[in-house]
């Protein structure tokens, strides 16, 4: 058979270092698929069960590997399927290359079935280079530089193939003349550190801090000792945005934790009483849960000097890799001998805790979710990997889950998607397969997508080196994030006809694919039920019934939320009873001595 275009792409794809694609078949991507079989085990093509998923895996292997993630859909409706997906990658600025099929050429503009202008389609998401191939020997440069972008401004590219174009011959290397392009393989990242004078700007307004508070986001995974080191000679504290939760260990006595709505209260108190912050890595968006303009000194360090002074004043700002940019900053900067302020922290942090052990003891009817991560958090396997999904249970995430040094974790961070958790963690296990792998995942998302993709788990998961695939489902029967954002935002009660999920049998479910069904609705069972996924031969999913009363408080409540949730609660909220109870235990834990400021 003839080599094809097909052929050459994937060879191209190849020369990349790309192994693996995360796709869904279709008429539109024939050409490539025969060549998929063609190229032998040169590539894993992982099938998902919707090509959103696909999308998904894809922007979670580009963020725990650090390599570009490919997904592969048909034309029309699949193509449409991958965009949300992609605007996860595209907003938690991951690099992701999207391949898409196309109707045939000679019949594009003839309203054909399943044409669908895809160029402008995906010109948002994929805004840094997306392009229709029309010619055998664009392929080359098309694959090229949708890969080199991609991985340069770490963002998604797409490239479009017509059906009928990927099955012609292929052009290797296109004639060296005038209206042709001979493009070449390869990226090597840039050290990018600041000027030296901004570096001393930045070291002398830390210097000059008596109350130094740290956040960090994802832009300083890689930075856990520059960052530790930089903490220690400020006597700061260091909070973490979602995105930046595996980039410390919780066991730190000066990490704060999780910052904003799911934040917790030593993160609070420090960002309200600090003098300086320093932000590395993270463009986290709530500027109410930071320093008020004018009270703190700031520097920021991010590789995109686009996202700069963004959410705070910044009085310097530096464009550089956070580690390279750290251990240039780190002898500029000079130990603080007066640890008050790192006194202060510390005891916040211990107090902290208490409080979320108290509140995880609560009792609910019939079990309290935080207690369900609480009892995770001490059985987690060393170097293991947890994807969040985006709801309720992100809160305990956030808040309860104490992440040791060696595991990974991510979320959906700017987009906050429901749906990524599975599909993440399939990702993760592809990637890693020796590494236990658990997703954390409600009922809304569960039913939205998680169902069908543990059918994309039972079919892969006897290649796995390491077999323990494990998904916390928490079965609350309610959308319960949007339902207390109604009720502490707008004031509304409960709308049952929008937020009320129905039953699942999902522990049943999973015993039907072959998987260890754990179904948890006792307190006293959910450590018993964890050590035993923890110690199976094979996938588990461990169904938590939850109370959807348990209300995830927020570090501090304003006078407009107080508000608002009376107002739900005088409103008719079909679960008053149960939110006045909840909410009583949950304050009643929380009081605990005010640490004396320094």
């Amino acid at each position: 058979m003839a080599y094809t275009v097909s052929d050459f792409l994937l060879d191209r794809l190849s020369a990349w270092g790309i192994r693996r694609l995360y796709g869904y078949p279709g008429d539109g991507i024939n050409g490539i698929l025969g060549a998929l079989g063609r190229a032998g085990d040169r590539f894993q093509f992982i099938q998902a069960r919707h090509e959103e998923m696909t999308a998904f895996m894809a922007c979670a292997h580009a963020k725990f590997t650090g390599q570009v993630g490919v997904c592969l859909a048909t034309s029309g409706p699949g193509a449409i399927h991958l965009l949300n997906g992609l605007y996860d990658a595209k907003l938690d600025r991951q690099p992701v290359v999207a391949i898409v099929g196309q109707q045939a050429r000679g019949a594009l503009g003839g309203d054909y079935q399943q044409e669908v202008d895809l160029v402008t389609l995906f010109k948002d998401v994929a805004h840094e280079y997306v392009h229709m191939a029309s010619t055998p020997d664009q392929i080359r440069h098309l694959v090229d530089r949708a890969v080199r972008i991609a991985v340069c401004e770490r963002t998604v590219t797409c490239i479009i193939v017509p059906n009928d174009l990927q099955e012609l011959d292929a052009v290797i290397t296109p004639p060296r003349k005038h209206g042709h392009i001979l493009s070449g393989v390869g990226y090597a990242a840039p050290r990018v550190v600041p000027k030296e004078e901004d570096l001393q700007k930045a070291a002398d307004v830390m210097n000059q801090g008596r109350r130094v508070a740290m956040l960090v986001g994802a832009g300083a995974l890689h930075a856990t000792d520059e960052v530790i080191e930089v903490a220690e000679l400020l006597g700061a504290g260091v909070a973490k945005a979602l995105l930046g939760k595996a980039a410390l260990p919780d066991d730190l006595p000066f990490v704060t934790g999780s910052i904003g709505f799911l934040g917790t209260r030593p993160s609070y108190e420090m960002m309200l009483n600090c003098d300086t912050l320093l932000m590395i890595g993270s463009r986290f968006p709530y500027t109410e849960f930071l320093p008020k303009e004018g009270q703190a000194r700031g520097v920021q360090i991010d590789l995109d000097g686009r996202m700069l002074s963004m959410r705070y004043p910044m009085e310097v700002n530096l464009v550089g890799d956070s580690a390279e940019t750290l251990r240039a900053l780190i002898p500029r900067l000079q130990r603080k001998t007066d640890r008050s302020w790192r006194d202060f922290i510390e005891q916040e942090i211990r107090e902290w805790w208490q409080v979320l052990e108290s509140r995880a003891m609560n009792t609910a009817d019939p079990i309290n979710p935080q207690r369900v991560f609480w009892e995770l958090s001490p059985r987690l396997p060393d170097n293991c990997i947890i994807c969040a999904d985006s709801g309720s249970g992100t809160n305990w995430y956030a808040r309860d889950v104490k992440i040791r040094r060696g595991m990974m974790a991510s979320l959906s961070g700017g987009l906050a998607t429901m749906g990524c958790g599975v599909p993440y963690a399939i990702a993760a296990k592809f990637a890693y397969p020796e590494r236990v792998v658990i997703a954390l995942v409600g009922d809304g998302a569960m039913q939205m997508n998680g169902n069908a993709e543990l059918v994309t788990v039972e079919k892969y998961w006897k290649t796995w080196r390491d077999p323990r695939f494990i998904v916390l489902v928490l079965n609350n029967r309610d959308l319960n994030q949007v339902t207390w954002e109604q009720r502490a935002l707008a004031g509304d009660p409960k709308y049952e006809a929008s937020q009320k999920v129905p039953d699942f049998p999902y522990a049943r479910y999973a015993e039907s694919l072959g998987f260890l069904g754990i179904k948890v609705d006792q307190p006293e069972d959910i450590a018993p039920a964890w050590e035993r996924a923890f110690a199976a031969d094979r996938p588990v999913l461990l169904e938590a019934y939850t109370d959807p009363n348990v209300p995830p408080l927020p570090p501090h409540i304003t006078f407009e939320q107080a508000k608002a949730y009376l107002s739900a609660l005088f409103g008719g909220d079909p679960d008053a009873w149960g939110m006045v109870k909840s909410s009583a235990k949950e304050i009643a834990s929380t009081v605990l001595p005010e640490t004396e400021k320094p």
